[in-house]
């Protein structure tokens, strides 16, 4: 069979991506255009900033991919493209972006869930890991326990109730005077302070123990920072950060290694941006190593927001057949089922 090469775009939040992928497995190009330092202006992504921005680089980061991975737009075999989910007009430059690329050179096009190029981003630096295996998926948007049965067929064990991981972390590092974003400057700060200095609350869902719920979290975080000021006392922020985040950890590691017992994997891995926290990794491979299970997490680079994981994610679903017509659409709250 001869090698396939996809052409990915993923621009469902403030960065944008393009990147070409050969058989699912070699990068080829990855480009990262950030609008990070843009939105740390406002503590926060701007959706209509978000939006402009990924008008005005767009063209020049696929142009910047092909160019790197030495190809011309007709040798791609598919375009792959996030369509959910993420923000709405985010998501719809790079879906019309793709649209008519597709279009005008009569390639097929394929449809991207945000997650699941997550998830695939595994594929990338470890060259052994196939299905089936589970995988935790935590981000700015997204904390989801899967179980990976197939390439392409995923099962939801737990997902959020409320506020996800990464948006606990940019919401207690705003409080705490880091700004954002939140996850790098707590896992920096957080080396300086005592994570057992403050037992914050570890929330326990009573209906489903792999569901995960942070909001708890984010107030206590508040009421102890609210109670210290009515008393006129100062505190810590490192010891903050490192209990907060020490509690997060906690909880992750603790209903993935739950699962993991329940459904006797053999592989588990890590994806999305939290996933390059540095505690988190440690810990996870520690848990993982005390079970005997084999432990896979992509390099930072991979776990943010990028086009190399929606290239993969799209060769999976371009094999099996799954390519979309020109009425794709942008799905902002697309569910993974």
């Amino acid at each position: 069979m001869s090698d396939i090469k996809i052409l990915g775009i993923e621009s469902s939040c403030d960065e944008t991506a393009a990147s070409v992928v050969l058989n699912g497995r070699e990068v080829l190009s990855n480009i990262i255009s950030s609008q990070i330092d843009i939105h740390t202006l406002y503590g926060g992504v701007v959706p209509e900033i978000a939006s402009r921005k990924h008008m005005e680089r767009i063209d020049r980061v696929v142009d910047k991919a092909l160019k790197e991975a030495s190809l011309d737009i007709k040798d791609i075999d598919a375009i792959a493209v996030t369509y959910g989910p993420g923000l709405v007009g985010a998501l719809l430059v790079g879906v019309s972006y793709a649209k008519s690329y597709a279009w005008a050179l009569n390639k097929p096009l394929v449809g991207v869930h945000h997650i699941k190029g997550h998830i695939c981003a595994n594929y990338i630096e470890n060259k052994d890991l196939k299905p089936p295996f589970m995988c935790l998926v935590v981000s700015g948007g997204h904390t989801h326990l899967v179980r990976v049965a197939d390439y392409g067929e995923y099962e939801v064990l737990g997902r959020t109730r409320d506020d996800a991981a990464g948006e606990a972390f940019d919401k207690v590092a705003r409080v705490i005077g880091l700004g954002y974003p939140g996850g790098p400057k707590i896992d920096k700060v957080s080396y300086e302070g005592d994570p057992a200095a403050i037992d914050f609350p570890r929330a326990k869902i009573a209906d489903n123990e792999y569901d995960f719920s942070f909001s708890g979290l984010k107030s206590a975080v508040l009421n102890y920072l609210n109670s210290l000021q009515m008393k006129g006392l100062s505190y810590e922020q490192a010891d903050v950060a490192a209990s907060f985040q020490q509690a997060v950890v906690d909880v992750l590691v603790g209903h993935s290694m739950a699962a993991i017992d329940e459904y006797g994997v053999k592989d588990f891995a890590i994806a999305g941006g939290v996933a390059s926290n540095s505690h988190l990794r440690t810990a996870m491979k520690a848990a993982c190593e005390e079970k005997g299970i084999n432990f896979y997490m992509p390099s930072p680079i991979y776990c943010t927001d990028n086009a190399a994981m929606i290239a993969v994610a799209g060769y999976h679903e371009f094999m099996a057949g799954n390519t979309a017509d020109l009425s794709l659409n942008a799905v902002p709250a697309l569910k993974l089922e």
